[in-house]
């Protein structure tokens, strides 16, 4: 399908949005959601790059870190929810929790497999349009390394609350917007086998990329 091949381009492209390891959450608050992503992304890319292991392609390594440390800055329940469609409606509360449980882990290796891959890539920043009190904003950037720029952009809510900061519910790559490419596939999949048949294809997928790692 479309979606999984769409994700090899994101493995490439996804090294900013390992970017979003804790750094001060009191400080991100208080931040700019384009300074927030280019802070976040030049100290996890240098971190990343001084661990020979990561490097090495330690992917249990990587996706520990990944999932303590970046995907708590994600909205996994706005991002599934809108991936599903009006399927997540019809799903009840169990099938809503697995469904985001394995579209987590879908993007936890995704997330991991951009890490294992960095070397010598940099972010460059594109303005941000957006006023002071924009609860969502666009955030647009670029990734530089060996190849051609890869078109990276965010889709970031500012949540109430002290300490919570900037969270990203959809990230477009190379002009396709991710969430809107899972919701067709997703769409297709609810329509021929019902919310239990997309669980069930998105637990094989899981699986089999595990076997990979």
């Amino acid at each position: 399908m479309f979606y999984f091949r769409l994700l090899k381009h994101v493995v490439a492209a996804l090294l900013p949005l390992a970017a979003l390891l804790t750094a001060g959450s009191a400080k991100a608050q208080d931040e700019a959601a384009d300074a927030f992503i280019k802070r976040m992304s030049t100290e996890v890319l240098d971190v990343i790059k001084a661990d020979k292991s990561m490097r090495g392609g330690d992917i249990a390594k990587v996706v520990a870190l990944v999932d303590t440390r970046i995907m708590p800055h994600v909205d996994f329940q706005r991002m599934t929810a809108s991936a599903v469609g009006p399927g997540w409606r019809q799903a009840s509360p169990e099938q809503q929790k697995r469904l985001q449980d394995e579209f987590k882990i879908l993007l936890v290796r995704t997330y991991s497999g951009a890490l294992s891959q960095i070397s010598d890539q940099v972010i460059s920043m594109k303005p941000l349009r957006a006023s002071p009190e924009d609860k969502e904003v666009v955030v647009r950037s670029e990734v530089r390394g060996s190849g051609d720029p890869i078109q990276l952009d965010y889709r970031l809510e500012k949540t109430p609350g002290q300490g919570t900061g900037w969270r990203i519910f959809n990230i477009n790559v190379m002009g396709v917007w991710l969430v809107e490419t899972y919701k067709s596939q997703f769409a297709q999949e609810i329509n021929a086998k019902g919310v239990d048949g997309l669980i069930d294809s998105l637990a094989a997928r899981n699986k089999s990329n595990n076997k990979k790692n």
